[in-house]
């Protein structure tokens, strides 16, 4: 990570840590607007658990959560945390 403002986009579960990328946030919308069971959350996380995708979803910031996948790409380019069209 490039700045030391990334580090606020990372999510500590277990001895796991996970950063809120674009694609991570995608996920979390559809388990948001779809129906998703947290064993489904998991996979799509690469968590072993149901449980330690209910931590996950308990420690993300909830503006983090609401915000367009777009615009926290534009986000995490602009802080150093993801490479322009990455």
């Amino acid at each position: 990570m490039a700045s030391e403002r990334c580090r606020d986009y990372v999510v500590k579960v277990g001895d796991r840590e996970i950063m809120i990328t674009p694609e991570v946030l995608e996920a979390l919308h559809e388990y948001i607007h779809r129906p998703m069971s947290l064993e489904e959350l998991a996979r799509k996380l690469g968590l072993e658990t149901w449980e330690e995708a209910y931590e996950f979803i308990k420690r993300v910031p909830a503006w983090i959560m609401w915000m367009p996948v777009t615009l926290w790409r534009l986000r995490l380019e602009k802080e150093g945390c993801l490479q322009p069209g990455a």
